[in-house]
């Protein structure tokens, strides 16, 4: 599933630089996650990266957006597909 960044964020900049779909960015008060970009790191890492580096521990799985490791391994390689196409 994707990850979700709820209202105990405190805005410290960490996540952010650490997501390699670059699916976080800041919103209008916290930082948010693009689900359709999200793959829990899937592909790249074998943890979700901003989960490992969030010091509040605010970054759990979003109930609205459910997918199995095999969901998020096709949306990692469609992502690359996407990166590879705009260059």
């Amino acid at each position: 599933m994707a990850l979700m960044i709820t209202d105990e964020c405190i805005n410290c900049d960490v996540c952010e630089p650490v997501c390699p779909n670059q699916a976080i960015t800041q919103g209008e008060l916290i930082y948010e996650i693009n689900p359709d970009k999200c793959t829990e790191c899937q592909g790249h890492y074998d943890e979700p990266q901003c989960v490992s580096v969030c010091p509040v521990s605010c970054i759990p799985g979003n109930p609205d957006y459910i997918e199995t490791p095999d969901q998020l391994m096709l949306k990692y390689h469609q992502l690359i597909l996407q990166r590879e196409k705009a260059i």
